[in-house]
């Protein structure tokens, strides 16, 4: 976190400091993607968006820690420590964990809801015992606490030029599409983990069953069954980017860069699954960086028009005035996110996993 994005966004305690820098430096290692999209924010957005992130990850790496040797149950009991964390940090305004720490901070300053992460830590725990869904409505039930609230916990941070309830939709639709995308191009990983995201009743419709899958996957090779299945999952996908993409113009200005941009670097993502012909279960799909520096430029020049003219009608979406909650406990080094860390458990490569946005 550079001192100037701290500084803009109203963040003077050391320890909170310290605390955004962390998430920063979190996000920066590990979502190529996002974090790209993300620098197209102004200064004074940038540290909330990383805190938001950063806790994302700390604890979706809980989940997916590489350590074996750690069982499901001890997994959910670091996620539940996590979780008790954060509750704590909520309710006395400060943390000794870093990431808890930075996100607690943006919680209150922006006034996010928290029954947003409530879910989110559901859906985190369903990764621990749910191995796959039998149909689209099923999923949708564990991506709303995995990817749609985090569309809905970072609109107060991007700001809007309506009520926030009639843009709220669309922020669903924002996170729902990045998750379904990371599930198309992470198919090969997830099986590995002994996971299908891909409803079980669109698989049946092609024919395609778990065997199907491990067979593809070991052999390198794609069924045509297999192709077709994961065309279909593709199409719906679009189609919650569409639903996505009218939220944008709801967006405060200086904010729409950002999220234009995101939606076209993901999109790509589907473009590069089709170009290959869909032949992704053996290997990652990947957007090249001179395609993503493409999408990027654009961006880069709306924003600065902005400036120049001081397009700007409504306010820059920043925190409301802040005193600070009771002072931040200089927290120490985080745990690692498969480490118990004495108060809490917790994080591309894009997504880590498949839940968070790259």
């Amino acid at each position: 976190m550079t001192s100037r994005e701290l500084t803009a966004a109203g963040i003077g305690d050391p320890a909170l400091r310290s605390a955004y820098s962390r998430c920063r430096d979190l996000n920066s290692g590990h979502g190529k993607t996002y974090f790209l999209a993300t620098r197209l924010l102004t200064p004074v957005q940038r540290p909330a968006i990383h805190a938001l992130y950063g806790f994302a990850r700390w604890a979706d790496d809980i989940v997916d820690a590489p350590d074996p040797a750690l069982t499901a149950e001890e997994r959910g009991a670091r996620l539940m420590r996590l979780d008790a964390e954060l509750q704590s940090a909520l309710r006395i305004g400060h943390s000794s964990h870093p990431v808890v720490a930075a996100l607690s901070d943006t919680v209150l300053r922006y006034g996010i809801d928290p029954r947003y992460f409530t879910a989110f830590m559901q859906s985190m725990r369903m990764d621990l015992h749910v191995t796959e869904y039998g149909t689209f409505e099923e999923l949708r039930g564990y991506t709303y606490g995995s990817a749609a609230v985090i569309g809905l916990e970072v609109l107060p941070v991007l700001g809007t030029v309506v009520p926030g309830p009639e843009a709220e939709p669309h922020a669903e639709s924002l996170g729902l599409a990045f998750q379904l995308t990371n599930f198309l191009r992470d198919v090969g990983e997830d099986l590995d983990r002994d996971r299908v995201y891909l409803p079980q009743d669109l698989l049946a419709a092609h024919g395609v069953d778990l065997g199907l899958l491990r067979w593809c996957r070991l052999h390198r090779r794609t069924d045509a069954r297999v192709r077709a299945a994961l065309r279909d999952f593709s199409a719906t996908t679009r189609g919650v980017y569409g639903h996505a993409a009218l939220g944008v113009p709801m967006l405060h200005p200086v904010s729409r860069p950002c999220v234009g941009t995101a939606l076209v670097l993901y999109r790509a993502i589907l473009d590069e699954i089709e170009k290959a012909d869909y032949a992704i279960i053996h290997r990652r799909t990947v957007v090249p960086r001179g395609r993503r520096a493409r999408a990027v430029l654009p961006a880069l020049a709306r924003i600065a028009a902005l400036r120049t003219r001081h397009a700007l009608q409504a306010p820059l979406p920043a925190p409301p005035p802040w005193s600070g909650a009771p002072a931040l406990q200089a927290p120490s080094a985080a745990p690692a996110p498969g480490s118990d860390g004495g108060r809490s458990g917790d994080g591309d490569g894009d997504a880590p996993g498949t839940r968070v946005m790259s």
